[in-house]
């Protein structure tokens, strides 16, 4: 049966949730060959331009996977809630066939032999992979560029940047190139781009997804996690992703069926605490001002918020102590593959290992038990309120060629690192912390809201985002181009 004799218009399709699409290729009342022309029609308007996608397979190719979906439908195969879906994982992770570069010139015929966890799990779910999505060099900053791919740009102004590092599946998402993207995030790359490209992106709590990057160390701060359009498809794809492992010390109980249930939620219950700024850092006054209206929702929907924030001093710094500890582990890998790896990184990737390579014993211990004293604080802070409300990026996107924020309300920031900081002292807390569209600018720019939950309240966290979500129907402001 065809899209036409069920009336589902293909230029409509690529908008709606993918919740939507995977039911009606599951239903039989469009094909999943049909949905993805429509997304390649869109993939070859946009993302020529945008850089978006990467390492793209040829449309053929796509739809003979396509072709293999269409098959099971018919046939009685057990169908996953992904199925026929088009996806573009990011390009850190292990794809079979395709090559994880990292945005690192020397690693762009490094093909992956098998998938990893993460995209294990989406494919068994019946995601089509059809490609990479952008990032920076080694996932370093909120800037989408490399060497290897070029520059990635924002949909809603193409003299922007669309964040980063998980840039290229934000932009793709906006423009309607892909219906799900998952992304990763240390110190905002999910939530930052997010922010800058009007889509959701959700870092659950530490342990809520696999980790294949060779350790699992206990000061982790990066996770895996859902990038949507909606609060609800991104729930959907952690259902997908998340679940227990065997092997990581750090991993969460809860199944990925967790997720399943219905996101209703009754707004007079909720207790809110809002912060611009969180009492410690520089926000561009329209971002703070968009943050203030956010609160201003909440209260009308009959919710009780406070102007109240937790004590994260010091967080900071044990976040560029563990992030630096982080990137010491790849710079060793790096000396032993490839001596000369610094003639090809980046001043900023060169910089950040290098502050790995000078940690001291004394530094890190140092940064647990400031760690472990942050994190009692805020659990505290969380006995009182269901959510904190803040900005998701201390400023609106920024300039293409500007390669990181230098200053915000004229103060300086000291490395590329700074501007980031309302995001950065959250990971330092391992709970989970979502972006969701909450309005623009005068310019017309995108701004976030972050919600950060309670700890492992990642459920219970997307249901608050949900409901400012359907409150306020910022999401359905699509980009100029596409």
């Amino acid at each position: 049966m065809s899209a036409s004799d069920k009336n589902v218009a293909m230029e409509d399709l690529i908008w709606m949730p993918a919740r939507e699409i995977a039911r009606l290729i599951r239903a039989g009342e469009i094909s999943a060959v049909e949905a993805m022309n429509a997304h390649y029609d869109q993939i070859d308007a946009n993302n020529p331009t945008l850089n978006a996608i990467v390492n793209l397979i040829p449309r053929d190719q796509a739809l003979a996977l396509a072709r293999v979906a269409d098959d099971k439908t018919v046939n009685g195969s057990v169908l996953g809630p992904l199925h026929g879906l088009p996806m573009a994982a990011k390009d850190t992770v292990e794809l079979a066939g395709f090559p994880t570069t990292w945005g690192f010139v020397p690693w762009a015929e490094r093909v992956a032999e098998k998938d990893e966890r993460l995209a294990a799990r989406e494919r068994q779910a019946g995601a089509l992979f059809v490609g990479k999505t952008n990032m920076p060099e080694f996932g370093l900053g909120s800037h989408t560029f490399n060497d290897l791919f070029g520059v990635t740009l924002n949909p809603y102004d193409p003299e922007r940047t669309p964040g980063g590092s998980s840039g290229g599946a934000a932009a793709a998402l906006a423009t309607g190139m892909l219906p799900l993207a998952d992304g990763s995030d240390m110190g905002g790359s999910l939530r930052n781009p997010a922010s800058f490209c009007n889509v959701v992106g959700l870092r659950p709590s530490i342990g809520r997804l696999p980790d294949d990057r060779g350790f699992g160390w206990f000061g982790r701060i990066a996770t895996a996690g859902p990038m949507a359009r909606t609060v609800s498809d991104a729930a959907l794809l952690l259902s997908v992703q998340a679940g227990p492992v065997h092997d990581d010390p750090l991993s969460l109980p809860d199944s990925g069926a967790t997720f399943e249930a219905a996101l209703d939620l009754d707004p007079t219950s909720l207790r809110l605490a809002c912060s611009v700024d969180l009492g410690m850092v520089p926000v561009d006054g329209e971002v703070a001002g968009l943050i203030e209206q956010a609160a201003e929702i909440f209260d009308g929907l009959g919710s009780k918020v406070d102007n109240a924030c937790p004590d994260l001093s010091g967080a900071m710094d044990v976040f560029q102590v563990q992030r630096a500890a982080t990137y010491a582990i790849t710079g060793r890998a790096l000396d032993q593959s490839l001596p000369n790896w610094r003639d090809y990184a980046k001043d900023t990737a060169i910089w950040n290992i290098e502050q790995g390579f000078s940690l001291t014993a004394e530094q890190l211990l140092r940064s647990e038990v400031e760690r472990t004293a942050i994190y009692r604080r805020i659990a505290e802070f969380f006995e009182d309120y269901d959510a904190l409300l803040l900005p998701a990026a201390q400023v609106p996107p920024f300039p293409i060629d500007q390669e990181w924020v230098r200053e915000i309300n004229g103060q300086s920031m000291d490395t590329y690192i700074d501007w980031m900081t309302i995001c950065c002292v959250i990971s330092v807390t391992g709970l989970p912390a979502i972006s969701v569209p909450c309005g623009f600018t005068a310019g017309g720019l995108p701004v976030g809201l972050q919600i950060v939950g309670r700890p492992r309240g990642d459920f219970d966290l997307l249901r608050i985002a949900h409901l400012f979500e359907q409150a306020t129907l910022y999401h359905t402001q699509r980009p100029p181009v596409g």
